[in-house]
């Protein structure tokens, strides 16, 4: 019988005073108001090391997230494809471009996405935060699962009318009661917890939901928002079990319908989440850990074509002082893509047995995380979103012809909606090999 040990680690990913916030699209930082982490388990048993590893980061793109990976797996001793990682995707928090920076830096008048040296800072001190955990392993024999319906939280945020056109989008924080009162429309109320156990001694539980983690943002006060202040006050809670967030396909979800951006509802909005987790850890279910298996499926997703998506409209717009911040930066991100766009972006499995857990780039649609549950009714399936960003939103093709939001930034086209569900069928229903 293998033996099975679990390494955690955690580090400090807050921004310093002045560094942009949400890609320079926003106030940069002007105070602190919680911390920002990143934190990670590291399975050890089956062959290379599994890495998972959250930031309460808003994006992590491209150049950023391989330099990213590569640290982590030299400090796992493993290797780039066994390594995922994901942002929670609070808005006063960093967003992670090296190439686009690097393109904004060399532009007329620039407005920084990203401080480049910081966050050299944060691959070192992220990945040496790893390399220290590998000297405290613990053995770990058991994995459980619990879930439990998130009351009043997520809101679909596209509002489709009779027409087929969407004809409101719901925010994450929506003044309007209007739009406020319409359906919750399409979501998973589920939030999943994942740990893994010692016998009776619990080790760590990760948590997955699928909602836009935003109160409010844009007065450049630093803040993980809810989700993450959730997962904090878990911790406070029982600090001997290491708590993790993932969010998940929430490309299309926002607490909208729940939240007209008043500070008090941050609190609230923490607190609902809070109740969740304690509920879904209450109704955990214990297994014998086996073994588990890692599967990767290297995608490549096609790129928008419409001109004001191509290179030289975007290094048109980036050129031009007399253009917001916002657009010359997003035309920023626009080339980073498109000069990557050929390089694949791995999603991943960690296959537990009764427990799956699929790793899915950008801002994918909560219909990606239903219909994979549905591939496999008889087991739990686990979604994390937001990892390599460089897609940014990846709507479902139907979604480009009703408008919204969503596919009017998406940097992929509607054929991506195919691509990504046959990935997601591979790596669901492939026998992995124990």
């Amino acid at each position: 019988m293998p033996t099975f040990h679990l390494a955690t680690f955690a580090a400090d990913v807050t921004p310093p005073e002045g560094h942009p916030l949400c890609g320079g699209w926003i106030e940069p930082v002007r105070g602190v108001d919680d911390p920002l982490r990143a934190l990670g388990v590291v399975l050890l048993g089956m062959g290379r090391p599994i890495v998972l590893c959250a930031f309460d980061w808003c994006g992590i793109r491209n150049q950023a997230y391989f330099q990213l990976r590569q640290a982590l797996a030299e400090a796992a001793h493993t290797v780039p494809e066994c390594v995922t990682v994901h942002c929670v995707h609070p808005h006063n928090a960093p967003f992670a471009d090296v190439e686009a920076e690097k393109l904004i830096r060399q532009a007329p008048e620039p407005k920084s996405s990203l401080d480049l040296a910081f966050f050299d800072r944060v691959r070192r001190s992220v990945s040496e935060a790893l390399r220290d955990s590998l000297k405290r392993t613990r053995p770990m024999t058991h994995l459980g699962i619990g879930k439990a319906k998130v009351e009043q939280v997520a809101s679909n945020r596209r509002i489709v009318g009779p027409d087929g056109k969407v004809k409101y989008t719901r925010t994450s924080a929506t003044k309007s009661e209007v739009i406020r009162n319409e359906p919750e429309g399409t979501i998973d109320p589920w939030l999943r917890t994942l740990s893994f156990w010692n016998e009776a001694k619990p080790l760590a539980a990760l948590h997955y939901y699928a909602t836009h983690p935003m109160s409010y943002y844009g007065d450049g006060r630093v803040s993980a928002d809810f989700c993450g202040l959730a997962r904090q006050k878990r911790q406070d809670d029982a600090p001997e079990v290491f708590q993790m967030y993932f969010t998940g396909a929430a490309g299309n979800v926002t607490a909208g319908k729940y939240n007209d951006g008043a500070k008090a509802n941050r609190v609230i909005l923490r607190d609902r989440i809070y109740k969740a987790m304690l509920a879904a850890w209450q109704a955990t279910e214990k297994f014998p850990l086996t073994g588990w298996s890692w599967r990767v499926e290297p995608v490549r997703f096609p790129s928008r074509r419409e001109a004001s998506f191509g290179e030289e409209e975007s290094r048109k717009v980036l050129r031009d002082p007399k253009q917001t911040t916002a657009k010359r930066n997003n035309a920023a991100f626009q080339i980073s893509w498109r000069m990557r766009a050929a390089i694949p972006i791995d999603l991943t499995c960690l296959d537990l047995g009764q427990v799956q857990v699929l790793h899915l780039p950008g801002e994918p649609f909560v219909e990606y995380q239903l219909r994979a549950q549905q591939m496999q009714p008889r087991k739990t399936v686990c979604v994390a979103g937001y990892g390599d960003d460089g897609t940014g939103y990846i709507p479902l093709a139907e979604s480009y012809l009703q408008g919204g939001y969503e596919p009017t930034v998406s940097l992929v086209g509607p054929e991506s909606e195919a691509i990504l569900m046959k990935a997601i069928a591979k790596l669901l229903q492939l026998e992995g090999q124990r």
